[in-house]
Formats: C-alpha cells, sequence, structure tokens
C-alpha cells in the first residue's frame, strides 16, 4: 500500500492549494511537475540534477487502475507532496466536493479527464467559486490528436507542450467550432539539467526504451541485437540500455516483452549494462542518446546532447518517429556504428518547446498569469465539455460509466463505496489481481498470440 503522507512541508501559506490525480508513473511525474510549474506564486528550486520541488500544497491523488504507480517509481520521480491517496473516480470526486482547493490538475488519458469534467461539474454545481481545472498531454502528440484533444475540452487550461502543438490545438478545437481559448503554450515540466560540454570517460551510449514502441518480438529483439552489436564494435564505450519500469511494474503503456526478459537470451558484452533511475542522472553522463521516439530525445536535446532517432524499423506513424520529420536527428544503426552524430535543426527544435536557447524558465509564464487571474475571478463559470450527452449521444455515455458516472455526470447506483478505507483482506485481494493482470500481459498473452500466429 502507498503512504499517506510523504515528507510534509513546514509552510504552505504563499503557495494555492493543488490536487493532481493521475493515473500512471509518468502521467504523475508530468502532473506534479506541471503543478509546480504553473502555481502562482515564488519560482521553483532547482537541484543540481535538474530535479525540482514542487509547491508544497500539494494533495496527489492515484487512480487505481492497471498502471496505478509502484511507491519506487514514485520515488523515482523525486516530487514532494503534502498527502498521497489511491482513489477511485468516485472517491477523487466525492473529495473535491468535500476538500478545498485552488487549482486541480487532471494528468489522465483522455477519457479519464472528460469523465472528471463532468463529475466536477456535476459535484460544484451551483457553486460560483470554484478551483481551476489544468490538464495536458505527458509528451509527444503523434497520434489520436482529435480524439484526445476533444475528450480534454472543458478544462480551463488545456496545456500545450510546445508552439507547434498550441498551433495544433486551437486548429483542432476551432475546426469543430469549440473554444480554444483554454490552449495555453507552456513546455515538458521536466526539462532541465546541465548544458553538454562534451565527451565523458568512457564515452557513453544510451538506448532509451519504451514499453510499446516497437510492439512485436522481431523489432525489439533487432532493436537489442543491434544495441549490443554498438557495444561490441565500440568496446571503448559504456552502452546503457534505460529502462522505464522492472519486471511487475506498469507505466502508461502496457509492456508485453520487457527487454530484461530478451537480454537473459542474450549475451552481453561488459561494457553494456541495463539502467533504471532518474532520466536527468542517466542524461548527467550521455554522450549519444538513441530512441525511437521517446520523450527522452526532448530531454536530451534541450540539453543539447547528441540524439538520434532510429530510422531501422522505418519512419512510420505507428512508432511516432514520423513526429520528428525535419528535426536533422533521424539516423540508423549503420550510421551510428561508423561514428555519425546528427545535428538537430535548430528552428524545428524551437519549435517543440525545448528551450535550448535559455528561455525555459519562463516557458511557464503564461500559464501563471491565466492561472492568477482566473484565481482572482469572484466567479468562474461552469466547466463545460465539447462532448455532452446531446453532442456525443452515442459515444460519452460509455466512457462516463467506465468510471461508475451516469450521463449528466452523476454517480451511478452500484458504484464502489468511499464510507471507509478497504480492509485488509480487500488490499490483499487488490494486489494479487493486479499481479495476476500484469502476469498475464507480460506471459500470457504473448504466448497465446504466438499460438494464434501458428
Amino acid at each position: 500500500m502507498l503512504p499517506s503522507v510523504l515528507d510534509v512541508p513546514a509552510s504552505t501559506s504563499r503557495l494555492p492549494r493543488i490536487a493532481v490525480l493521475a493515473d500512471s508513473d509518468t502521467r504523475w511525474k508530468w502532473g506534479a511537475l506541471t503543478a509546480g510549474r504553473i502555481a502562482p506564486g515564488p519560482s521553483m528550486e532547482t537541484g543540481a540534477q535538474g530535479d525540482t520541488q514542487v509547491a508544497p500544497a500539494l494533495s496527489g491523488f492515484l487512480l487505481r487502475g492497471r498502471a496505478t504507480p509502484t511507491a519506487r517509481q514514485l520515488a523515482e520521480v523525486g516530487v514532494t507532496v503534502d498527502s498521497l491517496r489511491e482513489v477511485t473516480a468516485v472517491e477523487f470526486l466525492r473529495a473535491m466536493a468535500q476538500e478545498e482547493y485552488d487549482i486541480v490538475v487532471l494528468s489522465l488519458v483522455g477519457g479519464g479527464v472528460q469523465a472528471m469534467l463532468h463529475g466536477l461539474a456535476r459535484v460544484w454545481e451551483g457553486r460560483p467559486k470554484r478551483p481551476v481545472v489544468v490538464t495536458g498531454y505527458v509528451g509527444v502528440v503523434y497520434e489520436k490528436l482529435a480524439d484526445g484533444l476533444l475528450l480534454r475540452h472543458g478544462a480551463d487550461l488545456v496545456l500545450a507542450n510546445s508552439r507547434q502543438d498550441a498551433d495544433r490545438f486551437r486548429g483542432v478545437y476551432d475546426g469543430v467550432g469549440a473554444d480554444s481559448s483554454s490552449v495555453t503554450e507552456v513546455a515538458l515540466p521536466f526539462l532541465g539539467g546541465a548544458a553538454y560540454t562534451g565527451e565523458h570517460e568512457p564515452y557513453t551510449v544510451v538506448f532509451a526504451a519504451q514499453p510499446s514502441v516497437p510492439e512485436s518480438r522481431k523489432d525489439r529483439t533487432y532493436l537489442l541485437d543491434r544495441l549490443i552489436q554498438h557495444a561490441r564494435k565500440h568496446p571503448e564505450r559504456e552502452v546503457l540500455l534505460k529502462l522505464r519500469s522492472k519486471p511487475g511494474e506498469h507505466t502508461t503503456h502496457i509492456e508485453e516483452l520487457p527487454y530484461q526478459k530478451l537480454a537473459q537470451k542474450s549475451d552481453l558484452p561488459a561494457n553494456f549494462r541495463l539502467v533504471y533511475g532518474h532520466m536527468g542522472e542517466v542524461l548527467d553522463r550521455t554522450d549519444l542518446m538513441v530512441t525511437i521516439s521517446s520523450t527522452a530525445a526532448l530531454e536530451a536535446l534541450h540539453r543539447r546532447i547528441p540524439t538520434v532517432i532510429l530510422s531501422d524499423l522505418g519512419v512510420r506513424e505507428m512508432l511516432g518517429n514520423h513526429h520528428f520529420v525535419g528535426s536533422g536527428c533521424l539516423a540508423s544503426w549503420d550510421q551510428l556504428d561508423e561514428g555519425h552524430r546528427p545535428t538537430p535543426d535548430e528552428e524545428w527544435v524551437s519549435r517543440q518547446g525545448v528551450a535550448a536557447d535559455g528561455t525555459y524558465e519562463n516557458a511557464f509564464d503564461a500559464g501563471r498569469e491565466r492561472i492568477a487571474k482566473l484565481l482572482a475571478s469572484p466567479e468562474l463559470p461552469p466547466l463545460t465539455p465539447y462532448y455532452t450527452p446531446a453532442t456525443a449521444p452515442g459515444y460519452l455515455p460509455g466512457i462516463l460509466a467506465r468510471h461508475h458516472l451516469g450521463p449528466d455526470g452523476s454517480v451511478l447506483p452500484g458504484a464502489p463505496s468511499v464510507d471507509k478505507e478497504p480492509g485488509p483482506v480487500r488490499q490483499v485481494v487488490r494486489r494479487a489481481a493486479r499481479g495476476a493482470y500484469r502476469h498475464g500481459v507480460q506471459r500470457v498473452a504473448p504466448v497465446i498470440r504466438r499460438m494464434g500466429e501458428l
């Protein structure tokens, strides 16, 4: 079970009260760090590793589900919070009805955001003053643009991590006749760290793995083999496979074939290692970042670390590396083996919100100013999502029902009770069920899929 309180800060009087609801480790990282960046008030402190201390008046809520982060994953983010609770959607809504907050950050998949917007509109109905609601994306938006955006419509601020995203977001909203004034350009909240100044000893190559890209065993085995081959061709280099999660843990996306499992069948050279931990600390010793389409590429580019987006498996929408067309970073393992180091296109980098030119600290000014104005308003209008029972009668009810909400945002009969904490037996059953699900995803499902291909 998660702890109920983590490192309670001494003072919270100078900053607004913020609630963050997240459904995975990566979304918790984005939501909690974003909360600190956009909170009106004193600037955040930045540590030597680029770590940040978020606003002290921060309450964390983790939406219970298949990807609920573990204590290790939470610790890796390095965020200090006032309290932390694991909740269902209904429990969160009841907390919002009973507790006072100034800002609510919804760091969820699109359907979860939409359900919470309707649920919050219901529990805050009739209130002249309500919290400011903020949402956005955890990284590169390369698929389901219209679907994800319209599911997030209705929040006071829909954050765009770059100038390019802000333009695209407004285009979608304007195109369907929805209010686009909520779109606010900021940047990814976890960029930072010292700029790259030259090669390390030993020269270090890092491959940032992704849980679901690519998906097939063939493609993942190919990438692992090429990484191992690179280590053998360059024994003077240190080659690191940076992994997002340990076996049994889940992230935002399901990982059926963990690289750890594939690596067990390989003869690994002495200069090849699997690593976990904070990405910023890994980047501190990185000379070449390699990935398919991970947000780690933007973190590396922000620090001016040479960065490669692999083209070996093609430049395809399903891989997400099409997003980097025009970046100057696309290259293959053959080129890397021969010593190629790409030069990023400065204009492309600037449009991605990377702010390698030193303007990053001002990237959140617009968000802070907008929130400050909303907080100063004597009254805020009701939340009005684009999707309603009238505009999407065949789509919206199913999204809300997954979170035990009716078409009007009210709690459906039979929803989980919040009158008391689950007993020890229920807690054990819940943990066992989650473990069984993860086992099925990572072990049983691949076997069944292979049998179906015979």
